[in-house]
């Protein structure tokens, strides 16, 4: 019950099944068939998820997750998922964050309300505004309070270089009302022994919630209580930020309450009260663009016939030293380009020309670099052996076959040009041999060649076995000992 927050209205349970339960609370209408083990909202687009922190992003086997403002609950949509959130049991992240904060308080002696560590650095800040940081793991500590702040809601720390952190603030207490502007976003460039106010021209009702940072393009991301904002600086030297702009234009209108950049800066997920959490090209990425693989925005290694995406510009035209590289879609979010199939070294030298101007960048270079397409979820391409995208709600089969769509299996037979789609009869084959794993036990590979009538894309056909446990399972693919992502696929007896 805690996903449903507090403030129960109503309960109607069906005469017909005990375990089917229709809930009315502040946060919405819900209803549950499984005896409120799990719970569908039935609000249709109605603010109804009081969300907090995003505790983690997609990566692997798990989805985005978030805490709630309810309750000390962890929450996961998993990659697949299409009909709930669900309640984490065992809410490792949560739990020790709770622990921290409970030790750090009765050590510090205030009231802390976010902390963030790199290294040997703790940072802490509680409700008062005040800030202490700690750059010996917590033997000693610099305190600092700047006049008329608020609470500290979330503090960001550069894994890189522990003396860059920023804090994100929210309401002053009644007695700073007199202050003509409220702090919400502190940076500090020395460990916490000086802060420095970079609120800027944020709008007054701009209480902030969470903060995250780019170190290499000075990215700052701020959720505030007006939406989330977006400034670039130079995080490692003195001088205040461009003026912050408003990222809101596609996003509820409604308080942000966390954003978070995934492991590569590529893709920004924000939080926004009541609605679930959104996804979008992060936009420094259109001043600093950048290339990774198209199944899923990682900087892996290129490899023969892989499919690439330049994220934050529209390519016109691309060339690995006198070779053409073929441009498949261009937009001005993002561009894919497929790597030639003759490519041959340990470093692709790429050129572009682009609407942002040229430019050029060299990626290492593998014979094979296999990767599992997936969307912004983490939810896998897999298709059953009737073409049915599965997931969650139409899982795979015992004893039948599955379709993976992957990319970085490098060359084939009989050779095949780039760019060009694949045959829909006879495809080339994958000459390297492909391996899969379920649960990390091999299971058969019956082909692994270009996807038909796709351009850039492999079709990895898997044959599951006889007997597996009902549920998600770990699936993974595998050449020349290189391994792809891991995602997960649902499969049912």
């Amino acid at each position: 019950m805690s996903i449903l927050g507090d403030g129960l209205t109503s309960v109607a349970v069906s005469p017909r099944d005990p375990d089917e339960v229709t809930v009315a609370s502040r946060n919405g209408i819900w209803r549950s068939v499984d005896g409120g083990t799990s719970w569908i909202g039935l609000n249709q687009s109605l603010p109804n998820l009081p969300s907090r922190h995003i505790m983690g992003l997609p990566n692997g086997l798990h989805g985005v997750r978030l805490s709630l403002s309810s309750s000390a609950t962890e929450i996961e949509w998993a990659p697949g998922e299409k009909t709930a959130w669900r309640k984490i049991a065992d809410s490792t992240d949560l739990k020790t964050e709770y622990e921290t904060k409970a030790a750090l308080a009765e050590k510090l002696r205030m009231a802390v309300t976010a902390i963030a560590t790199a290294k040997e650095y703790i940072y802490a800040g509680d409700s008062e505004g005040r800030l202490v940081a700690s750059s010996d793991a917590g033997t000693t500590w610099q305190p600092f309070k700047l006049a008329d702040t608020g609470r500290v809601e979330g503090i960001w720390v550069d894994p890189n270089d522990q003396h860059v952190a920023i804090a994100a603030l929210s309401e002053r207490s009644a007695s700073s009302q007199h202050q003509s502007k409220p702090t919400y976003v502190l940076r500090t460039m020395n460990g916490g022994a000086w802060w420095e106010d970079i609120t800027q021209n944020l709008p007054e009702g701009a209480a902030a919630r969470g903060i995250t940072a780019d170190r290499t393009s000075g990215a700052i991301y701020i959720a505030t209580d007006a939406g989330v904002f977006y400034t670039t600086t130079d995080l490692g030297a003195a001088g205040r930020p461009t003026s912050w702009i408003s990222l809101n234009e596609n996003l509820p209108a409604a308080a942000a309450t966390d954003v978070k950049l995934d492991a590569g800066a590529n893709q920004l997920y924000a939080a926004i009260d009541g609605y679930g959490v959104y996804a979008t090209i992060a936009p420094h990425r259109f001043r600093l663009a950048r290339v990774v693989s198209a199944a899923d925005y990682s900087a892996r290694p290129a490899a023969p016939g892989a499919l690439l995406s330049v994220i934050g510009t529209r390519v016109e035209s691309a060339r690995t030293a006198n070779t053409v590289v073929p441009v498949l879609d261009a937009s001005d979010k993002a561009s894919q380009i497929q790597v030639p199939f003759d490519v041959k070294g340990t470093v692709l030298p790429l050129t572009f020309q682009a609407a942002t101007g040229p430019f050029s960048v060299g990626l290492q270079l593998q014979s094979v670099s296999p990767a599992i397409f997936v969307d912004p979820e983490g939810t896998p391409l897999i298709l059953d052996s009737d073409g049915v995208l599965l997931d969650a709600t139409k899982p795979a089969h015992a004893n039948g076959r599955v379709q993976v769509l992957a990319t970085g299996f490098g060359r084939v037979a009989p050779d095949w040009p780039a760019g060009l789609a694949a045959p829909l009869t006879d495809s080339p084959h994958v000459v390297a041999t492909v391996r899969a794993y379920l649960d990390r036990v091999p299971v058969d590979v019956t082909q692994a060649v270009l996807a038909p009538g796709y351009v850039g894309f492999y079709l990895v056909e898997v044959q599951l076995p006889r007997i597996v446990n009902a549920g998600p399972a770990e699936l993974v693919l595998e050449a020349e000992g290189q391994q792809s992502n891991r995602v997960r696929l649902y499969i049912q007896p």
